[in-house]
């Protein structure tokens, strides 16, 4: 790993009508517009679609780097996070990410240690920890 700080840049452009353009030095372009929810077309990455997803994703990363540590095999993961938007005191703000991960390990493993270790990846999951909002992780465990 890089010493800290780290930083990301990611630019934004677009004109009056269209959907916006992101991009980052080293990455595919992507576009986003706004959700349904708040008029747009529902059929774009939002910037709420855009945060859910890397609650989703920064945990999957974070249990992979976990289980790689302590020499944990599986299989494969499943990550699926609900992420409630809430107007509180007159300011809108995700108040609670809901996840639920589904590992699949190989027959025989012990699946004690999976739940424990997904518990733990959720605790240390930097985009959930830099947010102002409740975590609840439903996990469960599946051998193939």
């Amino acid at each position: 790993m890089h010493p800290f700080p780290h930083n990301y840049i990611v630019s934004a452009t677009t004109e009056q009508d269209t959907n916006i353009e992101l991009s980052s030095p080293g990455l595919s372009a992507l576009e986003s517009a706004p959700p349904a929810e708040f008029g747009g077309p529902g059929d774009q990455w939002s910037p709420e679609t855009l945060l859910v997803a890397s609650v989703a994703d920064c945990f999957i990363l974070t249990f992979r780097a976990i289980a790689r540590a302590s020499k944990y095999d599986w299989t494969s993961i499943e990550c699926t996070v609900d992420g409630t938007l809430e107007q509180v005191d007159r300011v809108m703000r995700f108040t609670c990410f809901d996840i639920k991960a589904t590992l699949t390990v190989p027959a025989g493993a012990d699946n004690k240690r999976a739940i424990l270790l997904m518990e733990k990846a959720e605790r240390g999951c930097l985009i959930t920890n830099s947010l102002h909002a409740d975590t609840h992780l439903d996990a469960s465990v599946r051998e193939s």
